[in-house]
């Protein structure tokens, strides 16, 4: 069996598994955790965008409809500056901790 990557999600320091090209947020909702977002993981909104602070390179790379969503919301410098990636896009191939306030338990408020 595949090694589980580990995903951290700060601020608030969530640990959760993630197998191989699962993407942020459904390792997120798999572990319990409420991940904001409005499209439902369509790519098509930015509610569920995230800053990768380590572990960029254990990520799928950016596709051009992921970023297109992105740049037309922020600016593509400020995608690129900030390290922004699409949780509901961004599949993990190993250990990656991301920033996403917001993220808690499912059906806690």
């Amino acid at each position: 069996m595949a090694s589980m990557a580990k995903v951290r999600v700060e601020p608030e320091g969530f640990e959760f598994e993630a197998a191989d090209a699962q993407t942020v947020m459904d390792a997120a909702h798999d572990a319990g955790l409420f991940w904001p977002t409005t499209c439902g993981g369509q790519g098509i909104c930015t509610s569920c965008a995230c800053a990768v602070e380590s572990g960029a390179e254990n990520l799928d790379a950016m596709g051009r409809s992921e970023l297109k969503t992105l740049a037309e919301e922020m600016g593509e410098a400020a995608v690129k500056a900030r390290r922004l990636r699409l949780a509901c896009q961004a599949r993990v191939h190993g250990d990656v901790t991301v920033r996403k306030p917001g993220v808690r338990p499912d059906g806690g408020v």
